[in-house]
């Protein structure tokens, strides 16, 4: 059984003898049993989860990204480009993702990319975007046309 402590409280009345003061009952194992309770829940809520989201679905200790930099900047925008040029089919609605304006939208902004960085990219990092644009640039005419 948990400890407890006595405290005064407001008077109520009629409830007590007239020359008793009245007293709370604290449990001070409530904190304890609601940290228990807290720390149980958890660990069900992480055993329950890989089993709701299937066996292909990485936990985040599990995942790795990589690390921010130019190279995966530009080519997050050209992926996404040469995706929006595609013929490719949205697995999860079937529907076709093929956006030709979101496509130039993301060979526009690798354009400003290289307007604005020019003169303090490395070698490899211009030759990377300059390879990047030309290839989406004859792909989009190509799908345009």
């Amino acid at each position: 059984m948990a400890a407890e402590e006595t405290t005064p409280a407001e008077p109520s009345g009629a409830d007590r003898p007239p020359d008793q003061e009245p007293t709370i009952h604290v449990d001070s194992d409530w904190k304890k049993e609601a940290q228990a309770e807290k720390e149980r829940l958890a660990r069900e809520a992480e055993t329950a989860a890989p089993a709701a989201d299937g066996p292909a679905r990485e936990t985040a200790a599990e995942q790795t990204l990589p690390p921010a930099s130019f190279p995966a900047l530009v080519q997050m925008l050209a992926t996404q480009a040469a995706i929006f040029m595609s013929d490719q089919r949205d697995p999860q609605t079937g529907r076709s993702m093929r956006h030709l304006d979101l496509a130039k939208h993301n060979i526009d902004l690798l354009r400003v990319l290289e307007e604005k960085t020019k003169g303090n990219l490395t070698d490899d990092e211009k030759q990377l975007l300059d390879h990047l644009l030309y290839e989406l640039r004859m792909a989009y005419v190509n799908a345009a046309s």
